[in-house]
């Protein structure tokens, strides 16, 4: 879920799989082995692992979400052809990147005789691996991954508020004939919004997360069936849109594609972790099949459209049809659900890594934690009260943290870890290829966040 603006509202559905998979990745890195010829993943204490065709599910939960709602918005920012093909070209380099980050935790794992790391821990043991001058950094490195991880589940959370609220206001103004302002929408689900945040235990949450499931394929099924009803046409459709609205366009995809947060946990939940790469593996399958569905839905969509589509290709749907005003609110409602588990991430960083630590053992630390939730929540909404523009918010998370967590990161990480144990042709290219990665996920970073804050404040002025 990007910023263009339902990005990310399927994504939301698949949260409790991914944070359930999250939680139990956690128990498992504290465990050591012994023998010198280590396997990290002979040693691997999973409780219920998972299949092959169950990752491959996963995966596909965890990319398909609102983002995909939002690819027609992103090939209006770049043209079809544009889009097209920067959508291929911008899935492989996540892939690309993903493995890279797989196969560096698998190398270190192996050197120090761990069974699984999160990617915070990967990213501090791979600077500790590396070159004099980035083991300064090792110790801060966890901790910056971190903030990115929790502004993104936080950008997402704003995603969902304005989501749901800008599709609640679009059923309103069908059936009253009115003209509400979408912040009053969000007022009025601000309270269950809290209350939802305050389910502390996962396994509560994640039948919200099954009934959202069912819900969005469903609501998928009726919008293809209004994209398709009417023969697509690519006149008045521009092939190649302006190189000022491309880093839009790619904030937006990296926001849809990436899910670079719940990639190790999956990895470390399966039953053959050794098939979630290699040419025909896990994760080269899910992602040919979420680039081909996201291509499709961005293509067919904008020519069904054209300049005239919105952030959220419901919003485009008849307004009075009952059948286009029932997607909208399935979709809403599968939104709001699971809000809480879109929310999970960011409370357990926010409250276990920091706050809990400085508190210590007291009588009022459940008090304190219901505090945080209820702010983390405030936080979210606020800024989707300031800033009620979906196809913003989802450029502007996608460039400013998945440029990073999604792009740089990797390269980085594989460069400090093979580092001492490359030389020659291998260095040049291990150097050389991770420094190109870098040098793009620092670009979409810097001028992606520019681009939508530069939007933001014309938006906001206006």
């Amino acid at each position: 879920m990007t910023k263009n603006g339902l990005s990310n509202a399927a994504y939301v559905s698949d949260h409790a799989d991914k944070l359930e998979l999250a939680e139990k990745g956690q128990k498992n890195k504290a465990i050591v082995a012994k023998d010198p010829d280590y396997n990290p993943y002979h040693h691997r204490d999973v409780e219920h692992p998972t299949t092959n065709s169950e990752t491959l599910f996963h995966l596909l939960k965890g990319s398909l979400g609102t983002g995909i709602l939002a690819m027609p918005n992103a090939f209006r920012n770049s043209g079809y052809i544009t889009g097209a093909i920067g959508t291929i070209v911008i899935g492989f380099i996540c892939t690309f990147c993903i493995h890279q980050l797989i196969k560096a935790q698998y190398e270190l794992c192996r050197r120090k005789k761990m069974p699984s790391m999160n990617y915070p821990m990967v990213a501090e043991t791979a600077m500790g691996e590396g070159p004099k001058f980035f083991r300064f950094f090792a110790p801060y490195i966890g901790t910056v991954v971190n903030t990115f991880l929790l502004i993104y589940q936080l950008g997402t959370c704003c995603v969902y508020v304005v989501f749901v609220a800008s599709n609640i206001k679009a059923i309103v103004d069908a059936v009253a004939d009115t003209n509400i302002d979408v912040r009053l929408c969000m007022i009025i689900i601000l309270l269950p919004l809290i209350l939802i945040n305050w389910v502390r235990n996962l396994k509560y949450l994640a039948p919200f997360s099954t009934l959202a499931n069912a819900i969005t394929m469903v609501s998928f099924g009726i919008i293809c069936y209004y994209i398709f009803r009417e023969p697509v046409t690519t006149e008045g459709k521009d092939a190649f849109g302006k190189p000022s609205n491309f880093p839009l366009f790619f904030g937006t995809v990296l926001f849809a594609l990436e899910a670079i947060g719940v990639i190790l946990p999956l990895e470390n939940e399966m039953k053959t972790p050794q098939k979630f790469g290699g040419s025909c593996g896990v994760l080269n399958v899910s992602m040919v099949l979420i680039v081909f569905l996201y291509v499709g839905m961005g293509l067919f969509g904008y020519l069904n459209y054209g300049s005239a589509v919105l952030g959220s290709i419901t919003l485009n749907m008849p307004e009075h049809e009952v059948l286009s005003m029932c997607v909208k609110g399935m979709l809403a409602f599968a939104i709001y659900i699971t809000h809480g588990l879109a929310c999970y991430v960011a409370i357990d960083i926010t409250w276990n890594d920091y706050v809990a630590k400085r508190l210590g053992a007291q009588r009022n630390a459940l008090f304190w934690e219901y505090a945080v939730r209820t702010i983390l929540v405030l936080m979210t909404f606020l800024l989707a009260v300031a800033i009620p523009n979906l196809e913003l918010f989802i450029s502007l998370f996608g460039a400013l943290c998945l440029s990073a967590l999604g792009l740089a990161f990797p390269a980085l990480i594989q460069i400090c870890t093979h580092w001492y144990t490359t030389k020659g042709i291998g260095k040049v290219w291990l150097v050389l290829s991770n420094f190109v990665l870098i040098i793009v996920g620092i670009l979409g970073l810097v001028i992606g966040t520019y681009t939508s804050l530069k939007e933001i404040v014309l938006t906001f002025s206006e």
